[in-house]
């Protein structure tokens, strides 16, 4: 397939730092301008920042993702900026959520995650697809994760809206199929980045995924890289790690026996310091 990724304007969510800047980097790198939207002003110019520094062109774009009217201005800032539709949309703007089981997570907690990790990547498509269908061209990358298909305990909300995110990825490719659109869903285990540093995530859980992905976890270039090239391929799933990969297959062929490891080994996780609110 022709490199769908190459030379192609993008907007980007979640574009101040982690995966999104990564992505955002990768796309100017590929000779694409980038409309850059986040709610973190300071880590947009930073990312803007650095595109210009290297050559290309981006734009900064203040935006909440859970409002879907200023996913709407995005939209029209970049079609504007852009003189056209751009021709790749990563819904990336996401926070992390985790530490406490279903009942005792605060329902605030379960709304704010889904929010912006699902409502999030729902009004990025909601706004961005028809105009790409209209063009009939270009590709839409969701950022979901491991979790929207491992369901590991003490992540609940995380994983619904991870989950989510997975099931509307799938759903759009099969709306797109043949429309000259293209669908991408990620799903990657532990990357190094500052999701680990959100206040939804309760301090010990953050501080052993911290570790983990300090040891184990691929670059956010990596993830970003290797997405942008499967989605040239026309790949739906992106599963970038080997643990990922494991634990997908294990799933798939052992939900019962998967399901009961997982509720084991969540039981030794430590509990977090009461009273939370609901």
């Amino acid at each position: 397939m022709a490199r769908r990724t190459k030379d192609a304007d993008a907007v980007v969510t979640g574009a101040g730092s982690g995966i999104g800047r990564a992505f955002a980097r990768e796309l100017a790198r590929r000779g694409g301008r980038v409309v850059c939207a986040d709610i973190d002003e300071a880590g947009l110019k930073e990312t803007v920042a650095a595109i210009e520094s290297a050559g290309g062109r981006a734009l900064a774009v203040d935006c909440d993702v859970a409002d879907v009217a200023q996913v709407q201005r995005v939209h029209d800032t970049a079609l504007d900026w852009l003189d056209g539709p751009p021709r790749i949309v990563v819904n990336n703007a996401g926070i992390g959520a985790g530490g406490r089981v279903v009942g005792d997570a605060a329902l605030s907690d379960w709304q704010r995650t889904i929010g912006i990790n699902l409502w999030g990547v729902i009004h990025g498509c909601h706004v961005f697809v028809p105009t790409l269908r209209t063009a009939g061209r270009g590709g839409v990358i969701n950022v979901a994760s491991a979790a929207g298909f491992t369901a590991a305990p003490r992540m609940g909300a995380y994983n619904v809206s991870k989950a989510g995110v997975v099931s509307l990825s799938e759903t759009l490719a099969a709306e797109l199929a043949g429309a000259g659109v293209a669908v991408t869903v990620l799903c990657p285990t532990f990357v190094k980045t500052n999701i680990f540093d959100g206040d939804l995530i309760d301090p010990g859980a953050a501080g052993l995924a911290r570790k983990i992905a300090g040891i184990a976890g691929f670059s956010a270039d990596r993830v970003a890289r290797t997405t942008l090239d499967a989605h040239d391929k026309g790949r739906l799933y992106v599963v970038p790690q080997l643990d990922a990969q494991l634990l997908w297959r294990t799933k798939r062929l052992l939900p019962a026996p998967y399901t009961r490891v997982a509720g084991l080994l969540g039981r030794f996780a430590p509990d977090p310091e009461e009273g939370t609110d609901r």
